[in-house]
């Protein structure tokens, strides 16, 4: 009796351990290097407690997770730290001491950490996200100079212009219209006879849909929509910058997340003329197909096909993982603080032309553009629009958003439909970048 008791005593003990006391297992590591940060994400089945300090001489990180398992996925963590990463030279995992994990990474410059917990969503179990961003930001005007070559204004005001500080905005200022602007020099004349491109490049900010984090809507052929939206944007990216007087602007040139209000910053920093944001749809019938146009609703959406097709590509924060704890208030005057009536009277007139121009080379889903609240399209100065290429869901369509020539085609379309909006729409209200006379 004495030794059944004893049993019936250790098993209860046993039982009312704490599930904490559990070691958690990561079961996947992933790291997605791009130039406006590095994103390193633990998924595990239970949420991570952690710990983060900065080191210096030489730059480091230290992040130490409680309670969790050191097993051969978090130890291929290291591995996948790249050469070409901009910030993160190496990541070493070992035991700090009993019940904590220890991280180092060693740093190739000064960062800006944020550490965060994300819930479980769609395919994902518990993440624990690491963002490196660097201490200066990047900026979108200086990268899309330099990554044109375009000269601005020799060495001494490039130099000024990256180590310049910020002009902070007023309450009666929007933040973009009171950003300096560089004086540009083109790399090549433009052309005479045009009114427009004669006084200023006209910048063209080109966002790829999804990424990294979030994969986007899946063909069955098991192609992933952020692949295709990519592929497409740098080809219209390279038919822009061949046409004279304009330039493109990636938000996106990899595969990595970028929450959908830091697309729209991006472009106003970067003071962009359009915003064209292109996705592949996804219906849950495979005979859906293809191409449809939106814009902006202030007063619901025209459909709701486009109201569900808006809550399904604002739903991309909460997948790709947004550290909400951080609050941005110059995010949050750029979404609201301005009537955007004008500027979606011009979105609308741009997906129109767009609308026409795909309708020239592809099945139009709906002869008529509509409007939904997407998230993506409140810059409250930039006519923007949201083009669905074709249904990555239909089986027909998927192939051939995979083929380089149909995204050639769809490129040249929408490109045919922004020199249409220009040719009836002059933009001359602001003067960004300048030609040398």
């Amino acid at each position: 009796m004495l030794k059944q008791a004893a049993k019936l005593a250790a098993l209860i003990c046993l039982l009312c351990i704490p599930q904490a006391y559990a070691a958690i297992a990561i079961s996947a590591t992933r790291v997605w290097p791009a130039q406006d940060y590095t994103r390193l994400t633990l998924e595990s089945n239970q949420p991570i407690s952690y710990k983060v300090m900065s080191l210096k001489d030489p730059e480091r990180l230290v992040v130490d997770l409680d309670n969790v398992d050191i097993n051969a996925v978090l130890n291929e963590l290291s591995s996948k730290i790249g050469n070409d990463d901009p910030y993160i030279k190496s990541v070493r995992v070992g035991r700090f001491k009993p019940g904590v994990v220890r991280l180092v990474l060693d740093l190739k410059t000064e960062i800006k950490p944020q550490l965060f917990n994300l819930k479980p969503v769609a395919e994902y179990g518990h993440r624990m996200v690491l963002d490196v961003y660097p201490a200066q930001p990047v900026d979108p005007m200086i990268a899309l100079l330099q990554a044109t070559g375009v000269k601005v204004g020799g060495a001494e005001a490039a130099s000024a212009a990256a180590t310049a500080e910020p002009v902070k905005p007023t309450q009666h200022e929007p933040a973009a219209q009171v950003a300096t602007t560089p004086a540009v020099v083109p790399d090549k004349p433009l052309p005479h006879g045009r009114t427009e491109l004669s006084n200023r490049i006209l910048i063209i900010a080109v966002d790829a849909g999804h990424g990294g984090e979030d994969p986007g809507a899946h063909g069955r052929g098991g192609t992933h929509e952020k692949h295709v939206t990519l592929a497409i944007a740098r080809k219209l990216k390279a038919q822009i910058d061949d046409t004279p007087g304009m330039r493109a602007l990636l938000i996106r040139d990899g595969d990595y997340f970028i929450p959908l209000g830091g697309r729209v910053v991006k472009a106003r920093q970067a003071h962009a003329d359009l915003f064209v944001s292109i996705h592949a749809d996804a219906f849950v019938k495979p005979y859906a197909r293809g191409s449809s146009v939106f814009a902006l609703s202030e007063r619901g959406a025209t459909s709701a096909t486009a109201r569900w097709l808006a809550k399904k590509e604002n739903e991309a924060d909460m997948i790709g993982g947004v550290n909400i704890d951080v609050k941005d208030p110059y995010l949050a005057r750029t979404l609201l603080d301005l009537s955007q009536t004008a500027t979606i009277s011009d979105s609308l007139k741009l997906a129109k032309h767009v609308l026409g121009e795909l309708g020239g080379m592809n099945t139009l889903h709906r002869g008529f553009v509509e409007q939904a609240g997407f998230a993506v399209l409140k810059a409250p100065d930039i006519p923007s629009v949201l083009v669905e290429t074709a249904f990555i869901s239909n089986p027909t369509e998927e192939k051939r958003l995979n083929n380089e020539d149909y995204q050639n085609k769809l490129a040249g379309a929408i490109l045919g439909g922004i020199k249409r909006y220009f040719a009836q729409n002059p933009a001359l209200s602001r003067p960004k970048l300048a030609q040398n006379d």
